[in-house]
């Protein structure tokens, strides 16, 4: 049987492969060092590298948000965590208004080559504040690129593509696939940004997902196949860059888009891929697009409320369903 790892132990071996290639890769967030952070995705980072690569920061997001900008500006490459990617609130004038336009202000002389990982997404009860999927936020900012891996293996890939990037990458790590397990990738395994990947072929529908909503797509998919509908899905990845070709090219064969995605309809990232989509594919369709998005509510701590709020297998397939039907 091929290794193994969780999507969990990913996030920290995807650092730790950059670390050893590059010393000027420095961590820094709450309890990301003897603690191996709260979601222990940090796990023995602290141990290898030591006190002087892996900083313990006290709890503010603007302090860790920016002494990365300061050192990525300086010669550093760090990656910075914030606990939950609800809190960007709290670091939003550097994540929005510093970072992503330094290169701009100052005509290209200075970088700031940083990562901000955090981890994203509800679906396991931590209410209202803790939960949300918010990668829509960062989407509204010019000069940030967005990662958000669904897989243990792209994690790794992408985290040496962020990692390695001259520009500031948001990196979301969804919080309901840290348990998931996937193969461990060889060595110099890299995941270019904004690059699309098709996880389930077919040609009745296209089924366009983002990290939690890739599994629940799947699950969908087998359900439709089983009922004679061939639904592709296509995980995104990232945000920005958008991969939008491989999403035309799936619908010049399935000629129906339906999106998924768990942050609100209101503002959520698939209103811009169903913009683009009938700006530059209009002639491709025979249905119109369709969305299956989060409700616009503050998400509950139950989890039968919290299930009535996000995406799910049941919702998805029906949605898929009637697509197929129209």
């Amino acid at each position: 049987m091929a290794d193994v790892i969780t999507y969990r132990a990913a996030v920290a071996e995807g650092i730790a492969r950059e670390m050893r290639r590059d010393p000027a890769v420095v961590c820094l967030g709450e309890d990301i060092g003897a603690a191996g952070g709260v979601f222990k995705t940090t796990a023995g980072l602290f141990e290898e590298f030591g006190p002087e690569r892996v900083w313990d920061t006290p709890i503010s997001e603007q302090a860790i948000v920016g002494a990365a900008m300061g050192a990525a500006m300086t010669g550093l490459r760090p990656v910075a965590e914030i606990m939950f990617s609800d809190f960007l609130a709290c670091c939003w004038d550097y994540l929005a208004n510093e970072i992503p336009k330094v290169r701009y202000m100052t005509g290209g002389q200075v970088t700031v080559p940083l990562v901000v990982r955090t981890a994203n997404g509800g679906g396991l009860g931590f209410g209202a504040q803790h939960s949300q999927a918010v990668e829509n936020w960062a989407l509204t900012v010019p000069g940030l690129k967005i990662a958000a891996p669904s897989t243990a293996a792209d994690v790794i890939g992408m985290m040496a593509a962020a990692i390695r990037s001259p520009d500031p990458v948001v990196f979301f790590e969804h919080k309901g696939l840290l348990a998931s397990e996937g193969p461990l990738p060889p060595d110099g395994h890299v995941v270019e940004l904004g690059e699309a990947a098709v996880v389930r072929g077919g040609d009745d529908l296209t089924i366009v997902a983002l990290a939690s909503t890739v599994p629940t797509a799947l699950a969908a998919a087998g359900r439709l196949a089983a009922e004679g509908v061939g639904a592709e899905v296509i995980d995104l990845r990232c945000l920005v860059p958008l991969d939008m070709a491989a999403v035309l090219r799936s619908l010049e064969r399935t000629s129906r888009l339906l999106i998924v995605e768990e942050n609100p309809y209101q503002g959520g990232w698939g209103g811009t891929v169903a913009s683009i989509v009938a700006d530059e594919g209009f002639e491709l369709l025979d249905a119109p697009v369709r969305r299956v998005a989060a409700a616009c509510v503050p998400l509950p701590f139950a989890d039968v409320l919290e299930d009535q709020v996000i995406p799910t297998v049941d919702k998805v397939t029906e949605a898929a369903r009637a697509l197929a039907r129209y």
